[in-house]
């Protein structure tokens, strides 16, 4: 029985060998393939893979296709990051996208396909759907319906240079290098190693540096900038990382302790808008309230998206973005692309402690004490099958009037539906945010509550009405 295919927040994935396949690539780009010629968009692809186990060798078949279809073709000489072959996308003459082989965080046995316009982001829902329309060709058919032109071609490239000049642009290294913060890259095996370390030693940048070569295996854990991964730790050092493809950044404080994008949002708006950036602040629905308070101190309009950085990408496009982020890690401004870089985010917060000249640490107890109150998120994840069971539990906490004793507020379905809190005086509380995973047969439960102990009550609430 085929696969069926679907692209979910960031494309196409799978695991390798089982749904993950080189008959499901073969399919998916010549559907790529078509769209583009649909579209006349260009006649130049971008081709790129992180380093996932055949991953290279599903980015040399996808190039023979396209090649075959007529299509000048760049394939990347070795491993890149998404937001390096984003950006590419972006500068090429006569580009009209780039094809990148990537799992991001996932674990080791998956792989995916995605499809980056030439603005440098994510598709479009519409784009994804379209794509996806095109799949029900078979590759007979597909054939036929494609001139083949043997004219085209593949060559290699090495998409870091310009990326590294565009990057030096943006961020300050020379105030780095004076302040010469203490810093250990740990590389968790990921496509930043090579870019991340290069850029910091052509500026001359002193830092520390651990786990820095390319493993399918990932070192046995998960390709994923979190706490519990970063474990080459060191006391008085800051810690960053990446995922698999360089796309989310990851940064322990000098204690070793993770501080999470919330709260980098919140210390980048400041600091940014210190720095004369202009523009708006663009965050997904989960991302906590001291993103919104600080921005509404600061007189920053905030525009809120569905979750997955595609829906940041489209409104970043359309306005003028001071930020743009997702509680997940994802980093982006208004001066750089349309699409999510870790490697960027590091260097910026990199800038940010240089500049401010205080501990990541004291940084963030400003950013709370600015907010005036501390916010603490976690999630519930239920694994519900199917479609009927997700409805009818979402259905079921929409009819309530307060959870775990506190009352229905308001509130928002602009990705699921998201619930505001408030106590018997009326004041904020916090939040639930329900909604279908895009990429597992879950449905979430995000919470966030200005103090543990209402965090606690309302998971038992959860947990009894699932």
């Amino acid at each position: 029985m085929a696969t069926e295919i679907k692209f979910g927040t960031d494309g196409f994935r799978g695991i390798i060998a089982d749904d993950f396949t080189f008959e499901n690539v073969k399919k998916i780009t010549f559907a790529i393939s078509k769209y583009i010629q649909k579209n006349k968009s260009g006649n130049t692809v971008l081709i790129g893979y992180d380093p996932r186990f055949t991953a290279d060798k599903f980015a040399e078949f996808s190039a023979e296709i396209l090649k075959n279809s007529g299509f000048k073709v760049f394939l990347s000489s070795h491993v890149v990051p998404t937001p390096v072959l984003a950006y590419a996308a972006t500068i090429e003459p006569d580009c009209a996208g780039a094809v990148m082989f990537t799992a991001s965080h996932n674990p080791k046995e998956y792989l995916g396909i995605k499809f980056i316009p030439n603005y440098g982001g994510p598709a479009t829902k519409e784009m994804t759907d379209e794509i996806v329309s095109l799949i029900d060709f078979s590759f007979e058919e597909m054939s036929e319906k494609i001139t083949l032109n043997k004219k085209g071609e593949v060559i290699l490239k090495d998409f870091s240079e310009k990326y590294f000049k565009h990057i030096e642009k943006l961020i300050d290294f020379n105030r780095i290098k004076k302040a010469a913060p203490k810093f250990i890259y740990d590389g968790l095996y990921s496509a930043s190693i090579g870019y991340f370390d290069t850029i910091l030693k052509r500026n001359e940048i002193n830092f520390e540096s651990c786990n820095m070569h390319h493993d399918p295996n990932f070192g046995g854990g998960l390709p994923e900038p979190k706490a519990k991964f970063m474990k080459n730790t060191k006391p008085g050092y800051l810690t960053f990382a990446n995922d698999g493809d360089a796309d989310r950044y990851g940064v322990l404080d000098e204690n070793g302790e993770y501080v999470s994008p919330n709260i980098i949002m919140a210390i980048l708006l400041k600091y940014l808008l210190s720095k004369g950036c202009k523009g708006k602040m663009i965050k997904t629905v989960g991302v906590s309230e001291i993103v919104d308070i600080t921005a509404k101190k600061l007189n920053i309009e905030t525009i809120t998206t569905p979750v997955g950085f595609k829906w940041l990408s489209e409104k970043m496009r359309e306005n003028e973005t001071i930020l743009a982020g997702e509680d997940s890690g994802g980093l982006s401004t208004g001066k750089h692309i349309p699409e999510k870089d870790g490697i960027f985010a590091n260097l910026l917060i990199l800038e940010a402690v240089s500049a401010l000249d205080k501990p990541l640490s004291a940084l963030k107890k400003e950013a709370i004490e600015f907010a005036g109150k501390e916010f603490f998120q976690d999630r519930v994840d239920v694994k519900l099958k199917l479609n009927e069971e997700k409805k009818a539990l979402i259905e079921k906490f929409s009819k309530m009037s307060e959870i775990a004793g506190f009352k229905i507020s308001d509130t928002l379905k602009i990705d699921g539906v998201k619930f505001f809190l408030s106590d018997k005086n009326g004041n904020r509380t916090g939040w639930v945010l329900i909604r279908e995973s895009g990429t597992e047969p879950l449905l979430r439960f995000y919470i966030e509550t200005s103090n543990m102990e209402n965090m606690e009550l309302i998971k038992r609430f959860i947990g009894t009405n699932v």
